[in-house]
Order: C-alpha cells, then sequence, then structure tokens
C-alpha cells in the first residue's frame, strides 16, 4: 500500500509538471539515434539540482536529455547502444538504459519525492527497458566497451565551455573505465539531424506555447498606450501565458519602443512609451520544454502614421513573398541560392520604399529571416537540408532606421504538414496595420 502511494504521488508530481509525450516516442528517438551511432554508445547525463539566484523558474531538464528521455528529475545519466548481432539474429541488439541516483530521503524534504532506481514501477513510469542505480554505470559501460564498439558518442564541450557530460567523464576516466582505444566523438550533430523533424507531438506541444503566446500578444495590444512602460507589458505577457500553462519565458521578452525598437536584442524593458511611436514586443513562453517565438509591431497611439505603415506594409510584404516562394522540397533557410526564402524577403525589401536619403531598406533588414523552433527557441537543426514535413521554423522580416526611431518586425511560427503545405501556427493574431490598430482600438 505504501509503494502504491509513493507511485500516485510520483505520477503526480513528475508527470506530470510537464505535458508528456508517450514513452514510445522517447524510445523511437533512442533506437533511431543508436542506429546512427554507428560502432559506439551514446552516453547523456542529465544536469544537477540548479541552485543560486539565477535560478528563479527553477530546474529546467537539458534540451538534448529530454528530448531522448522525457524526464525531468535532475542527477540522472542514459546510455544507449547498438552492439553485435544477439543469438542467432543477424540483427543488431539494442541496449537502454537509465541510470537514477538513489533516493536521499532527507533531501527530498525539501525538493519533493523522487523516483528510485530500485522502484518497481520505475521502468513503466520511464519507458525505459532497464533503470538501474547511477553507481552501476561504470560496470555497465566495462561490460559493453570492445573494440568493435569503441566510440563513445556524448556532448562535448566547445571551446571555452561546459557541458553536462564533462564532470562526469572525468571521474569515469580517472575511475579507469575506458580502454585505451576508446575514443569520443560529439552526440550533438547526430541529435541536431534528428530535432530537425519534429514528430505530431512535438508540433502539439508548440502550438500549444504558441496560442497561449499569441493570448498574450492579444492583451499586449490592448494594453499598449502612451505613459506605459515597457516593462509593464512585459511582465503582463508573461502573466497572460503562465495562466495558460506556460512555465517561464521561451527567451528573455524584448519590448522597445521608440529608438529601443532598432535595438535587436533590448532587453531592459526599462522605457515609458511616447505618443507617435511604435513599440517592437519580439514575446513568447516556453509549454512543457517547448517554445514559441511571436513578433508584433504595434503604434503606441493606437494608429500608424503614414510612414510608419509604409515601413510595417512593406516588412509585412516581405513576409508574403517569403511564404509564396515557398516549396516543399526546394526551399531552404539559407541565405544564398536560387530557393532561399531570405532571398525573396530580402529582395521584396530592397525593391521597395527608401530611407531618408533616398537609399533602398535592405540594408536596414541587418538579421537572418528564419530559424527552426523546437526544444529552444533558436532550435538545433540543419540548415543545409531543404524544407519539408515535419521542421518548424519562423519566417521573420525587419527594417530597423534608427535615425527615424522606427523598427519593424513580425514574425510567425510555421510548420510543413505531412503533405508539404506551409502552415502558420500564429494565423489567429493581427497581421496588418488594420488589424493591429483596430486590435488595439477593442479595449
Amino acid at each position: 500500500m505504501r509503494k502504491f502511494l509513493l507511485f500516485i504521488i510520483l505520477a503526480a508530481q513528475l508527470g506530470w509538471a510537464l505535458d508528456r509525450q508517450p514513452n514510445a516516442d522517447y524510445r523511437a528517438r533512442r533506437q533511431a539515434l543508436a542506429g546512427r551511432a554507428t560502432a559506439g554508445l551514446v552516453l547523456l547525463f542529465a544536469p544537477n539540482e540548479a541552485e543560486g539566484p539565477n535560478d528563479i523558474y527553477g530546474y529546467r531538464p537539458d534540451n538534448n536529455f529530454f528530448y531522448l528521455s522525457g524526464w525531468a528529475e535532475p542527477g540522472a545519466a542514459l546510455l544507449v547502444a547498438e552492439t553485435g548481432p544477439s543469438g542467432n539474429s543477424a540483427a543488431p541488439r539494442y541496449t537502454e538504459i537509465l541510470f537514477l541516483p538513489d533516493r536521499n530521503i532527507s533531501q527530498e524534504k525539501w525538493t519533493g519525492p523522487k523516483l528510485g532506481p530500485d522502484d518497481p514501477e520505475a521502468g513503466k513510469i520511464t519507458g525505459f527497458d532497464r533503470v538501474e542505480p547511477l553507481g552501476s554505470l561504470r560496470a555497465e559501460l566495462v561490460g559493453l566497451l570492445s573494440r568493435e564498439q569503441s566510440g563513445i558518442y556524448t556532448d562535448l564541450p566547445d571551446y571555452e565551455q561546459t557541458s553536462n557530460s564533462e564532470a562526469p567523464l572525468d571521474w569515469l576516466k580517472r575511475a579507469n573505465t575506458f580502454p585505451p582505444y576508446v575514443s569520443f566523438r560529439d552526440v550533438r550533430p547526430l541529435l541536431a539531424s534528428l530535432r530537425t523533424f519534429k514528430d505530431a507531438g512535438e508540433i502539439e506541444l508548440i502550438r500549444k506555447a504558441t496560442n497561449a503566446s499569441i493570448a498574450a500578444h492579444w492583451a499586449a495590444m490592448r494594453a499598449v498606450k502612451p505613459g506605459v512602460s515597457e516593462r509593464e507589458i512585459s511582465a503582463l505577457v508573461q502573466y497572460e501565458w503562465g495562466k495558460r500553462g506556460c512555465e517561464r519565458p521561451a527567451y528573455a521578452p524584448i519590448v522597445g519602443a521608440g529608438f529601443n525598437s532598432t535595438v535587436l536584442h533590448y532587453s531592459d524593458d526599462s522605457a515609458t512609451m511616447q505618443a507617435g511611436d511604435v513599440v517592437v514586443m519580439d514575446v513568447a513562453g516556453e509549454y512543457s520544454m517547448y517554445a514559441s517565438d511571436i513578433t508584433r509591431t504595434v503604434p503606441v497611439s493606437g494608429h500608424f502614421t503614414a510612414r510608419q505603415r509604409e515601413i510595417y506594409d512593406i516588412v509585412l510584404g516581405a513576409q508574403q513573398a517569403a511564404i509564396a516562394a515557398f516549396q516543399s522540397g526546394k526551399s531552404t533557410l539559407t541565405r544564398g541560392g536560387p530557393n532561399s526564402l531570405y532571398k525573396a524577403a530580402y529582395e521584396y525589401i530592397n525593391s521597395h520604399g527608401q530611407d531618408l536619403h533616398g537609399q533602398p531598406l535592405g540594408a536596414y533588414f541587418i538579421h537572418g529571416l528564419s530559424h527552426y523552433v523546437g526544444l529552444n527557441v533558436h532550435d538545433e537543426g540543419d540548415y543545409e537540408v531543404p524544407l519539408g514535413p515535419g521542421m518548424v521554423f519562423t519566417i521573420e522580416p525587419g527594417i530597423y532606421i534608427p535615425e527615424e526611431k522606427l523598427g519593424v518586425r513580425i514574425e510567425d511560427i510555421f510548420y510543413v504538414d505531412p503533405s508539404g503545405r506551409l502552415i502558420n501556427l500564429t494565423e489567429s493574431l493581427a497581421h496588418t496595420a488594420d488589424d493591429v490598430e483596430r486590435a488595439m482600438t477593442a479595449r
């Protein structure tokens, strides 16, 4: 009875705080990765419990670890491999193990109950074939490594950076775990390739983050007016998406009015909005680890001036040009090439309108057009492959003219459905200048 009660508590706490996909989805990803990690084992570590003043939203799992496991608790490790043929079968033997730290009952008084490796329900809860104590990791590695299976695929840190795996790998090396013929390989390119394509469950989570963020943008449009601070709008949108299930912002909210609208990653959010200016609101929430990314530009006074409307319409036209140019299996997110969506947007901007000196506006489009969205707002992915089913990305042209204190960005999230159609997840949010003005006057 006691163990059953603990199972109920764990089921409620672990899951779940996040809107988690079925265990089979994570297993399919692990199997796909094992098939790509030729002659090697995949070994990844989750972060430890977060502490310190910067941990304002609590512990957040590592993106790659969560992508493969759906496991949202700290201190775990996972091992995945395809080894030699099993018995009389020519098929490779698939191995997957989730390693969990032993329970610390004293610490759980502060952090809440955790799942231990000795729990008989651990496999059912996590979806792994095997769940073992973290202390048995070294023995499992020693038993699996061989000259034929001599590569360790893990998240090797970049120059002057650290990774979750760095410290535990150092410990394993000091414990003489790895034979001299073992090599260490970066698993991140393999995972980036897999994460380029979202499954239906991932797209649904991105949709939920996006719908909550759309509601926040509607509320912000109604609240913008002269005398309101940028920080007030930032706080409002976080409240709106938070009450719809988002755990945290997908990135630092950007609310920039006047000159600040021309600063791409403006983050102070400290100025007061003035009549006659525009405000760029690049704000979105994260739902169950999955991000959204939406930007709208609105006039502080409720109506665009003629010049503001001109620039707004050019930016919107550039977005529509990129959408019209999209071809599944051909279009790319790169800046060059005949099928570049960026090229379509840039050429539209550069051939419509001028600055105050009569020069084309292409010089004021100073960032890329698109990026993938998923577990990270700028998600891992292969940018060299053509766009196709399962890809989720932004289309976000912008014009920024500091001399005029005028910045305009319009950013929406799209995905390519199984038939190759481009679907706008933010279609319900105001797009045209008239739509924006009507939204602001419907207070």
